[in-house]
């Protein structure tokens, strides 16, 4: 039995100061992001630089609670909801899940797809004449949460228009 304690028991050492350098500076060695070469053109650092949240957003408010929704997400305000399109003092920030459960009565989603928010694809006309007719705030949501909906671009027209302005050789 002294035995088998003495087997399962091992001791061992702890690595040196000069064991963890040497073993540092061959992991250094095979760092393969050492071996990439810069790439020309644009530095991707300065590609996607966060702008001011409040100057993209439009702001509504209720009840002393505030969210943020991103520009041309909302699709209709009817004049007796314009009121809550401003921040009043003293109002807190949620999110736009809670801000919604609190003020369903009052604000109606619209589900758009995303070739829908991109302008590719019209939103339905039986949709936009009950967006038209709502008395509620109209916010254009995918998967639940709001979206900018930019207008529809008939592809038809684009094309048109690009070949009446190239110019024809005599």
């Amino acid at each position: 039995m002294g035995e088998e304690v003495a087997l399962r028991s091992q001791f061992r050492d702890v690595a040196t100061h000069d064991q963890l350098s040497l073993s540092l500076r061959k992991f250094q060695q095979r760092d393969p992001m050492k071996k990439l070469e810069a790439v020309e053109g644009e530095d991707p650092s300065t590609a996607n630089i966060p702008q001011d949240l409040l100057e993209q957003s439009d702001i509504i408010s209720f009840g002393g609670f505030a969210t943020l929704v991103p520009k041309q997400a909302i699709l209709a305000a009817p004049p007796r909801v314009v009121k809550h399109l401003k921040l009043e003092p003293g109002t807190k920030f949620i999110g736009w899940a809670e801000f919604y459960a609190k003020n369903r009565g009052w604000i109606t989603t619209v589900e758009v797809s995303r070739t829908q928010a991109q302008g590719r694809t019209a939103i339905a006309e039986e949709t936009q004449e009950r967006i038209g007719k709502s008395n509620n705030l109209v916010v254009a949501t995918l998967m639940g949460g709001p979206i900018s909906v930019f207008p529809h671009q008939d592809p038809e027209s684009e094309t048109s228009e690009t070949s009446e302005n190239t110019t024809k050789m005599p």
